[in-house]
């Protein structure tokens, strides 16, 4: 980055380069779709992220063609699917219609479920419990063995296609139900709510008001990458084990729910070398911060200020925090409230997918239940870049019916 190209831009700047009024920067800037924070010469003035402003003004001055804006849709622009379940907006995170930071002050992660799934709040409660855990995944680490326990229902279970809302509502419960057996073991009572679980089965029992915070503020985040790949199987009618299990796949990746194990390795560095010197030694080497910034809350990650105002920072985390803020102008997310929480109360180093995805399934589940009551087919267009061939032939060299090709197209 060389000083002719600032990361951040004053208003004019952005103005000018977007061609539009105050009035739509400012409305961009309360969608998420421009990043802002106070300019640190004049906190009456705010900074705007030079990234976010040229996409909107490429798209503005009409550059891109049709394809090219839905294509970039799913990359941080525009919804591309209607939605009740949750969104973000001015920067506070909604469970429909209802804060989710509010709603962590005194809900459980089943109350949340109940909003969300619009039922009573249901058990997590394996079905039967005998056959809650497979003979492969009782000698398998907690995430393994998730993945094998889901999978096998996901094998076994009845299509979602054509079941009502109340049957699916009851076996999401159990599914979940599933998964805590696997991650969690037989420590504490099934029956007990989902926080109180985890804090038997980590012995932490001082820990539980602040896991059922954790569960509340993860438990949905409109269509982030899992829970589009849940709804995309959803709408295929495949089993809700099946789109929990995809769900959960996606979440295990490291720019994804895995995303905390990167801070944890960078609080690593820093207690090495330095909290300035470890981040000095990312940025050089092109690796992604995890744990500041996140593209839907300029302001910062409403979800991270509500789950650090319980928790006592950890030395190492409070002076990483200090270090990133100054060098990025970003502040800490969720990723990093998940891994000092972890380190804070001593949990288990996989504490935090654990959470995210006992958390995420519950808005999976809303999704899943969302896209089957709209009961259409999500396939996108691909917008092939490749080498084109000299077009299609039958077999026998013959023109290849146009319309006929087409027709199966729709259908693939």
């Amino acid at each position: 980055m060389t000083s002719k190209t600032p990361l951040w831009l004053p208003a004019a700047e952005a103005l000018a380069l977007m061609q539009v009024r105050p009035q739509t920067l400012y409305a961009n800037v309360s969608r998420g779709r421009v990043r802002a924070k106070p300019d640190a010469a004049d906190p009456r003035r705010s900074l705007y992220h030079r990234d976010d402003v040229q996409r909107i003004a490429a798209r503005t001055r009409g550059r891109r063609s049709s394809e090219a804006v839905a294509s970039e849709a799913i990359r941080w622009g525009e919804p591309v699917l209607p939605s009740t379940v949750s969104t973000v907006e001015k920067g506070r995170l909604w469970y429909r219609g209802q804060d989710a930071a509010l709603l962590a002050e005194r809900a459980t992660l089943e109350e949340a479920a109940g909003l969300l799934w619009e039922c009573a709040p249901p058990r997590f409660m394996a079905m039967p419990a005998p056959k809650a855990r497979s003979a492969g995944a009782a000698s398998a680490a907690p995430l393994q063995a998730g993945l094998l326990a889901i999978a096998a229902r996901a094998g076994s279970d009845l299509p979602s296609r054509g079941r009502s809302r109340a049957v699916l509502q009851v076996e999401a419960a159990e599914v979940i139900g599933t998964l805590a057996d696997a991650l969690l073991g037989p420590a504490g009572s099934a029956a007990a709510p989902l926080h109180a679980r985890l804090a038997a089965a980590w012995r932490r029992p001082r820990a539980a008001d602040v896991l059922r915070r954790a569960l509340v503020l993860l438990a949905d985040h409109e269509l982030n990458a899992s829970t589009f790949a849940a709804r995309v199987t959803a709408s295929t009618g495949a089993s809700l084990a099946a789109c929990l299990l995809t769900g959960l796949c996606t979440l295990t990746g490291p720019m994804h729910g895995g995303a905390a194990a990167a801070v944890q390795a960078l609080v690593r560095s820093a207690a090495a070398i330095g909290s300035e010197a470890a981040l000095r030694e990312w940025l050089a080497h092109e690796r992604p911060l995890a744990a500041f910034g996140h593209p839907l809350y300029p302001q910062g990650d409403v979800r991270c200020a509500a789950l650090l105002a319980h928790i006592d920072l950890p030395p190492a985390f409070a002076a990483l925090r200090a270090a990133g803020e100054k060098l990025l102008g970003e502040a800490v997310n969720i990723d990093f409230a998940l891994a000092a929480l972890a380190t804070a109360h001593r949990l288990p180093a996989d504490a935090p997918l654990t959470l995210f995805a006992l958390a995420r399934t519950v808005g999976w589940t809303a999704h899943v239940l969302e896209q089957q009551a709209a009961g259409q087919l999500i396939r996108p267009r691909a917008r092939y870049v490749g080498v084109r061939g000299a077009g299609p032939a039958a077999p026998d060299g013959a023109p290849v019916n146009e319309s006929r090709v087409r027709r199966r197209a729709r259908t693939a």
